[in-house]
């Protein structure tokens, strides 16, 4: 029997997904070991195609100090006891680590408990906990490992299903992601009304704090734009763009780079070793992505910037960076199949 563990944030549960997904394609409903803090719950609580769910008092350590540190240290290890239990109940053999806090118990566990542990490292700079645990791991995959056995993200095969020929800019997307971004939403603003004169269709996706006073401005300015805070399906959403405008934490981007859409990635300052940052630096090196950071936007000049790429060949090249089967390929190394 196989586990996954790791969450706390969409980018890490959207990867845990697409591998239970491929796990089900293969008839294994896998064990899903998770915490009661961050997204665990909303995401997998009612998720079909796990055989049992785990939600532990696990919470995160970093920016934590003093008495409220030790608190979080001491829920961890007596969380890996209770992993080690869960291991020795399912007969789990191996556990798949997908990052974040959450995966901190369980991946602790394996070390003590004689089970193979597996990671995979969602962004270009590695995660505290994945730093620690990768001596320990049998296998560490990454997209930006050079010496990574896997470097295909696991992304959702609906978002290759989608994708489509770009050759001209009609239709934009802003994606600050539900909580929104303030340097996403001023800058839609500052384009809106050149972008709505020449025919430009606006997607906004700005987040629930910033709803009302965005939808008001379009509004005001008699600009039919598509503005939302949050949405199920959201894929149906971006798909409909030519180019975006949007954060790069590790699972956006490369849903993006899946989609084939190119886009301008303006990373979130105050992420973890800047790893957002990173992860569009990549794409950007290879000169398939614009990458600034807040603080270097031009609202005068980005549209030109902008208008002046060869979206047709970054399109194309972006289908060649990544394949349809990051999460088969993983599972296939860790369940080879016998010919």
């Amino acid at each position: 029997m196989i586990a996954i563990t790791g969450g706390g944030t969409g980018g890490h549960l959207a990867i845990a997904k697409a591998l239970k997904n491929e796990l089900n394609n293969r008839g294994i409903n896998p064990i899903y070991i998770g915490s009661t803090k961050g997204q665990d719950k909303a995401w997998f609580e009612n998720e079909d195609g796990f055989s049992r769910k785990y939600f532990l008092t696990s919470q995160g350590v970093v920016n934590k100090k003093g008495f409220k540190k030790i608190l979080a240290l001491s829920d961890i290890i007596k969380s890996s006891f209770v992993c080690k239990d869960i291991f020795k109940k399912h007969h789990i053999k191996n556990l798949i680590c997908v990052g974040g806090y959450s995966a901190a118990p369980a991946s602790l566990a394996t070390i003590f408990s004689g089970v193979n542990l597996y990671i995979h490292e969602q962004n270009a700079t590695i995660g505290k906990l994945n730093r620690l645990l990768k001596p320990f791991s049998k296998e560490f995959f990454s997209s930006y490992e050079k010496d990574s056995k896997i470097k295909d993200y696991p992304v959702n095969k609906i978002f290759f299903d989608k994708r489509k020929d770009i050759s001209e800019l009609k239709t934009i997307i802003f994606l600050g992601g539900s909580q929104g971004s303030t340097a996403i939403n001023n800058l839609a603003l500052a384009l809106a009304k050149q972008l709505d004169e020449k025919g430009i269709k606006i997607i906004h996706q700005c987040g629930k704090n910033d709803f009302d006073k965005i939808k008001d401005f379009y509004k005001q300015n008699s600009i039919d734009a598509d503005v939302f805070d949050f949405s199920k399906n959201l894929i149906d959403k971006i798909s409909q763009a030519d180019f975006a405008i949007s954060r790069s934490g590790a699972s956006t981007l490369w849903e993006l780079c899946s989609l084939a859409i190119p886009s301008l990635f303006i990373p979130y300052p105050y992420a973890a070793g800047d790893h957002q940052y990173y992860n569009a630096k990549m794409l950007a090196d290879k000169k398939i992505a614009l990458l600034k950071r807040e603080n270097e936007i031009d609202e005068k000049n980005i549209l030109q910037e902008i208008q002046k790429l060869d979206l047709k060949k970054i399109s194309k090249d972006l289908k060649k960076i990544i394949s349809p089967n990051g999460a088969k390929k993983i599972i296939e190394y860790i369940y080879p199949r016998k010919n």
